[in-house]
């Protein structure tokens, strides 16, 4: 029997990818082992959001390889299309999977074999010619991530996605409901539902009723899933009619990414993001509305080309004022290829570490804020896992927010809800429910 390990970068698509090629293989008889020991098999899924990204993709890569010389390295996933000429040349990889051959692993797998360990390159292809993964189990037996959409139109200058993913390609929506179904049957109470651009999902079918929100409608329907959660939105999507429909919903959950980039709307243009600073902070508006108390939650780019320290304040002043549950900091990253990359005033490496040190800052406080409004009320959590806190253990869960709280060891089980009143705050982050 042969054994494999697998390792995963990037997003919640990629994670969704990669335990269903794990699938794959322990179907075809693979020993599945921690990617720290021996294997005869490294599968790495490989992100290139950013340059970093591709250094950790190139640094496990070559761990792999160091971890048995003999072993079959396999690269897969976003650095493979943006990077398939510079890995065709490196020693340290035997197999170079696209996005469009995910499904195929175990084929190209017995193909390497029988070549006799000859290094063996697949043909990245066509990313809009793939036969969808699919997964019957994930590794967390409370919440599964269901990727629903793939691929990307919206173009913006500083983004390589588009070209590693392709065009928009959505999931039938039945398909997506045996999905659902057979991870409740399972014991799953909690989906979150992922894309690469979630919120278009269905732009490429002719059906009305196709669209992201019937889609959300229909998991709603399906016995056993008690919470329903979305992936990244944009905040166009976020119209009265849309929330309403939303919050007519009892098993969605109030918790909105909605992502930002910048809250400067001259920093927005360069960027092609298609939204002014005044219509996001209408989308957020709408939802706090709609539901009480909803988690909104965001992405912030600094440093981006001709970013003018005015324009800095302008967005510090706009995170301020929205008030978000949590954001995540990045630094402009330059990807070769994209418009952005051949923009005129680059911001130095410096200014960009200023920069996200004081948003890191500001992020810091609005998400305690946040949760502290939490205290005295009442509400429930899904129950996750067993963690220690000052030496005492506690089961840890969510709120329908995302808000992390625990209860007492004794009080309760893995995927088993607690009520109860969240009552005091044990570290920055965590609540006790009592």
């Amino acid at each position: 029997m042969r054994t494999a390990a697998l390792h995963n970068l990037g997003c919640k698509v990629n994670s969704y990818e990669t335990e269903a090629m794990q699938q794959l293989l322990e179907v075809a008889g693979y020993q599945i082992v921690p990617f720290h020991e021996k294997a005869d098999v490294y599968l790495i899924n490989t992100c290139s959001v950013t340059n970093m990204a591709d250094r950790k993709s190139r640094q496990m890569l070559h761990r792999a390889r160091k971890q048995n010389p003999d072993a079959v390295v396999v690269a897969a996933g976003c650095y493979v299309q943006s990077a398939s000429e510079e890995l065709k040349k490196d020693l340290a990889v035997d197999v170079i999977i696209g996005n469009n051959k995910k499904q195929d692993l175990v084929e190209i797998l017995e193909e390497y074999f029988q070549e006799k360990h000859q290094v063996h390159v697949i043909d990245i292809g066509n990313t809009q010619e793939y036969e969808e993964l699919k997964i019957s189990r994930i590794a967390d037996h409370t919440r599964a991530f269901l990727k629903v959409q793939d691929g990307c139109n919206q173009f913006c200058s500083y983004c390589i996605i588009p070209y590693t993913r392709g065009r928009v390609r959505s999931r039938r929506s039945e398909d997506v409901e045996s999905e659902v179904r057979t991870l409740a049957e399972k014991g799953y109470r909690e989906v979150v539902l992922t894309g690469i651009h979630l919120s278009s999902y269905g732009v490429d079918f002719t059906e009305e009723k196709e669209n992201l929100l019937g889609l959300i409608q229909r998991i709603h329907r399906i016995p056993g899933i008690e919470r329903i959660r979305l992936g990244s939105l944009e905040p166009r999507i976020v119209t009265e009619e849309f929330a309403s429909e939303l919050a007519a919903l009892p098993k969605l959950c109030p918790h909105f990414h909605l992502s930002l980039q910048s809250g400067c709307d001259e920093t927005l243009k360069r960027m092609n993001r298609h939204y002014t600073a005044a219509e996001y902070a209408r989308g957020c508006e709408i939802l706090r509305k709609a539901f009480e108390q909803p988690a909104i939650t965001t992405d912030v780019i600094v440093g981006f080309p001709g970013e003018t320290e005015e324009e800095f304040q302008e967005t510090k002043r706009f995170l301020e004022q929205i008030g978000f549950y949590e954001m995540h900091i990045f630094k402009y990253s330059r990807r070769a290829g994209t418009r952005a990359d051949r923009m005129p005033e680059q911001i130095p490496e410096q200014i960009k570490t200023l920069r996200s040190d004081e948003l890191l800052e500001l992020e810091k406080r609005l998400s305690e804020q946040y949760r502290r409004s939490f205290l005295g009320r009442k509400t429930e959590i899904l129950l996750e896992e067993e963690t220690q806190i000052d030496g005492k253990a506690y089961m840890i869960g969510h709120t329908r927010e995302y808000v992390k709280a625990v209860v007492p060891l004794e009080k309760g089980r893995k995927n088993q809800m607690a009520e109860g009143v969240l009552t005091e705050m044990l570290t920055p982050e965590i609540l006790l429910l009592s």
